[in-house]
């Protein structure tokens, strides 16, 4: 772990806030039942600035004449570190990731008034977590009670996660060579599954290689719930259940992908269960693809935000036009959006700590204008449910094609083109493991 990287990064917020006082903290343990919890995971935004992981942790940036960065952390537990494993302590966190001064979290609030007061701003995400809010009011209050012994709280609150987003946005090479990681270990999982399926097994039986590969790979967890959907269940967006037989015939969507390092991956393939796609399984997978080799094609510095998306849409409805599942013209299908029958979501988002990572699509009115080391994903697909108007053949036919781009100098590079896409290569692949 690069360590002067995130040095860096808090030293660029610092310069950005000029004066003031940022308070970050990292996510509150759940519970998962009785005295059980979920696996833990750190707060992207802190995880950015600190490369902390450990729970019940603040970071403090103080910006001005005498600029510092403070952790509060667990203090130093030997006797806890039998039951929950090592601990940093103060002194331990300080050293090994550069912080100025380190604190034991049991003295947060007691020294937060003391660091909030003669401030002008304070930088604090208010509303995303009503129990950390309280204690920043209750801080607030003290320092304005101390009015007439000369101290004032800060008269401005402005949104952290805000000048931290437009940082997040662009990628350094520490993030990039994790997410290639990420992607690779990703793409390998894909291969895998389409190597176990066949007709006969169970979603959750390919879902168990997925987190198979997930793991050998060194990912922690998955980056999101994995969707495994056979048949009709892929025209359904957002299918968890992953419980259903696989049937000869069907196609089987499978959208997953690891974390690794707090970095997710996220990759979409399509393909078949009995490993050959059949004549109208393959017009519509031709479809998705070419739309989506529209949307890759407008990926590159100087356009913006909507134009792959545009570029997908308009080759989707073109297809589903040639296919007869339209009817009209391109421009007015276009005009009254009918594509959304069977197109209902965008083309793709931000990829980093976060799935949907941090960063405004927009700025202003305007669609944001792409750059280089910007990473999202490009997602385009068609979901055909049983209708009167729509042909058998085509019935519970659900296509999604998804990888990751990097915007690079000239284009973008796609991190996760090692798993299969083609109809060729994936036949290929199943008819492979099948023999």
């Amino acid at each position: 772990m690069n360590i002067e990287a995130f040095r860096a990064r808090r030293n660029r917020l610092l310069a950005q806030m000029e004066r003031g006082v940022a308070v970050i903290p990292t996510a509150p343990e759940r519970a998962r039942n009785r005295d059980t919890h979920y696996p833990y995971r750190f707060d992207s935004y802190f995880y950015y600035l600190s490369a902390f992981r450990e729970p019940e942790a603040v970071l403090v940036l103080v910006a001005g004449d005498e600029q510092k960065s403070i952790l509060f952390c667990r203090d130093k537990d030997v006797e806890r570190e039998i039951w929950d494993g090592y601990r940093h302590g103060p002194d331990g966190a300080r050293e090994t990731f550069a912080f100025d001064v380190a604190h034991s979290i049991g003295k947060f609030d007691e020294m937060l008034p003391d660091l909030l007061a003669n401030q002008p701003t304070l930088f604090h995400s208010m509303g995303h977590d009503d129990a950390f809010d309280a204690r920043i009011v209750a801080a607030l209050n003290r320092v304005r009670a101390n009015t007439r012994a000369g101290q004032h709280a800060p008269t401005q609150i402005r949104d952290v996660r805000a000048m931290v987003d437009e940082m997040r946005l662009i990628k350094d090479e520490h993030e990039l060579a994790t997410m290639r990681r990420a992607a690779a270990i990703s793409a390998e999982a894909h291969r895998r599954a389409m190597q176990a399926t066949r007709p006969g097994r169970h979603e959750y039986e390919v879902e168990a290689e997925l987190l198979h590969a997930f793991r050998r790979g060194g990912s922690e967890f998955p980056a999101y719930s994995s969707i495994v959907a056979g048949g009709a269940n892929a025209c359904v967006l957002h299918y968890v259940e992953n419980d259903a037989m696989l049937n000869d015939g069907d196609l089987l969507l499978i959208d997953a992908g690891c974390e690794l390092n707090g970095y997710a991956s996220d990759i979409t393939r399509t393909f078949p269960v009995n490993g050959r796609y059949s004549g109208p399984q393959r017009d519509v997978y031709q479809l998705v693809l070419a739309a989506q080799a529209a949307a890759i094609a407008e990926i590159r510095p100087g356009r913006h935000w909507n134009e792959p998306h545009d570029a997908a849409v308009k080759a989707l409805a073109q297809g589903l036009l040639d296919l007869k599942l339209l009817e009209g013209s391109l421009d007015g299908v276009l005009e009254s959006a009918d594509y959304r029958r069977f197109y209902m979501h965008r083309t793709g988002h931000w990829l980093g700590l976060d799935v949907h990572d941090a960063g405004e699509y927009k700025i202003g009115d305007t669609w944001r204008p792409l750059v280089p080391g910007m990473m999202l994903t490009v997602e385009p697909g068609c979901y055909i449910r049983p209708a009167d108007d729509v042909p058998r053949a085509f019935w519970n036919i659900g296509i999604r094609i998804e990888d990751d781009a990097l915007v690079t100098a000239d284009g973008c590079e796609l991190i996760t083109a090692a798993a299969p896409k083609r109809i060729e290569d994936i036949e290929a692949v199943m008819r492979d493991a099948h023999q």
